[in-house]
């Protein structure tokens, strides 16, 4: 016998009534049109119904069918939106109905079940029908077949995201707990949390970023089992590192990166996710200090004054999220480079290799991280020449001519300086004050504030976008030659004579200075 759910009441906007009625007239029209044995109920499931009831607007809506799959029901939903009654009595414009898509199964990806998805008033609604899955012993790809909603609750990865608004009553159904875990703020699965886990390893990461993004709190009894050995392992070798990507990044786009990289540190997460799973020998360094780097982090960017460090360096949305991915392969800044034997480039970074391999980064993030190791070393350096005063503080083209080099190495230079900036935290504020653990250390601070003012002042902050005021084709052309190998040397030239000229709109002494380490530059004579 089905369980009552627990119900409560939602107040639809009226772009969200519009759909309902629509959905529900649709409902209607497929019973009159291919009568099953029971009537078509709709139901909007999980992650709207939570937003919903915790205030937060969502335009991603998941609606859930009990006796038909999503293709079908949409296809006759559409078949019904062609009618000029519909139309009229649902005010229905050009841009109110959308094209259909199919996202096929894959199971190896653990797309389980084929969805259907449709632009509906300016929502995207994904059609789908409830189900149940079973696990067969060697496999953890589930069995799909219909089942009932309570039955299709249950298999969800949290409580609070277990929830359906039924549209045919107009109540909000909770067949777990749900509805009381949103009032305690927690996060808890609505089955035993190994089986949950066992079943789909990645729900540890998904509550992860549940318990963050919503700042709920997660159940010790899950907890508990996020940590185990078995799970942990399963979640290494089971899932594909594409789909852990996916969460990770998420949890670093959210409102909470800080709460998700805390998660991570304290369930001792961090050596499952980031690591070169195909490789059982792969570093797994020190992450005891890693919490000094990242509510460094989070200080700073708290910190909202325009002349702030996060605001000299984190100038976008996405340098944001690269901020929070570079933050998080910090304990790998002090591992030694990975050994290099015979021709060719040399082996990327371990922390390159835990993000590519471990969370799948992109090439632009992979190509950070290695800019962002090699070049730490000079970075300190000048830090250090800045912050003792040292004789050649004010080599403008000193500083200039490194900035470019590290941005054309990797890109987002001011990044690979925040990256400097978060490995000198771990280190060094682990062994300061007490107030240290929120990154407020204004000692440490300090020297990278005198550093990254001084850049400005000579400003050079924009070097990498710097206009040569001569090109190869013209300096070639000045010196009597033709094109070369010695060209891109000489360019650099011109441009830290530019540098050194700021006034200079005549590009003659750049191409003396040139002339004059004609040998040194390998430029054959005219």
């Amino acid at each position: 016998m089905a369980t009552q759910p627990t119900t409560t009441t939602i107040q639809l906007n009226p772009k969200e009534d519009q759909l309902k009625e629509l959905l529900l007239d649709a409902a209607r029209y497929v019973d009159q049109h291919q009568p099953a044995a029971e009537p078509v109920v709709l139901r909007w499931a999980g992650g709207w119904v939570r937003d919903k009831l915790l205030g937060v607007e969502s335009h991603d809506i998941d609606t859930a069918i009990n006796v038909m799959t999503g293709e079908a029901f949409t296809s006759k939903m559409c078949e019904l939106c062609e009618k000029p009654e519909t139309i009229q009595k649902h005010g229905i414009t050009e841009t109110d109905i959308g094209n259909l898509h199919k996202i096929a199964r894959n199971p190896e990806k653990s797309k389980h079940l084929e969805t259907t998805t449709i632009k509906l008033f300016g929502y995207d609604v994904d059609f789908v029908n409830l189900r149940k899955e079973t696990y067969a012993e060697d496999s953890r790809n589930p069995q799909m077949e219909f089942g009932t909603a309570e039955e299709d609750a249950l298999r969800r990865d949290a409580t609070v995201n277990a929830l359906f608004f039924n549209l045919n009553t107009g109540e909000v159904e909770d067949f777990t707990t749900g509805l009381a875990d949103m009032q305690s703020k927690l996060i808890r699965t609505p089955l035993e949390p190994f089986q949950t886990f066992m079943d789909d390893p990645l729900r540890v990461l998904r509550l992860v970023r549940f318990a963050s993004r919503l700042e709920f709190s997660i159940d010790p009894a899950a907890e508990e089992v996020m940590v185990d050995q078995g799970v942990l392992e399963a979640l290494r070798l089971k899932i594909s590192r594409e789909r852990v990507g996916v969460e990770v990044e998420k949890m670093l786009k959210g409102n909470h990166p800080r709460r998700a990289l805390q998660y991570i540190d304290d369930l001792g997460l961090y050596h499952t996710i980031f690591t070169d799973p195909n490789n059982p020998s792969f570093p797994s360094p020190n992450t005891s200090n890693w919490k000094f780097a990242y509510n460094c982090l989070d200080t700073l960017r708290e910190n909202k004054a325009p002349a702030s460090i996060y605001n000299m360096l984190v100038r976008s949305d996405e340098a944001a999220y690269l901020a929070w991915a570079l933050a998080a392969i910090v304990p790998f800044g002090p591992l030694a480079q990975p050994p290099h034997t015979g021709k060719g480039r040399p082996p990327p970074p371990y922390g390159t290799v835990a993000a590519r391999e471990g969370i799948k980064a992109p090439n632009k993030l992979s190509d950070l991280c290695t800019a962002a190791y090699n070049h730490r070393a000079e970075i300190l350096s000048l830090k250090k020449t800045v912050t003792e005063g040292a004789p050649d503080i004010n080599q403008r083209d000193r500083f200039g001519m490194a900035i470019r080099h590290w941005d054309s190495r990797g890109g987002h230079w001011r990044l690979q300086v925040l990256w400097a900036l978060l490995v000198e935290a771990m280190e060094v504020l682990a062994g300061g004050s007490d107030k240290s653990h929120t990154g407020s250390n204004e000692d440490f601070l300090q020297g990278w504030y005198a550093f990254l003012d001084h850049l400005q002042e000579l400003d050079v902050m924009e070097a990498p976008s710097l206009k040569r005021l001569i090109d190869g084709t013209q300096l070639a052309k000045a010196l009597g030659v033709k094109p070369g190998k010695w060209m891109a040397q000489a360019l650099e030239v011109c441009v830290a004579w530019q540098l050194r000229n700021p006034e200079a709109t005549d590009p003659a002494g750049a191409v003396e200075e040139v002339r004059s380490k004609r040998d040194e530059l390998g430029i054959p004579s005219s």
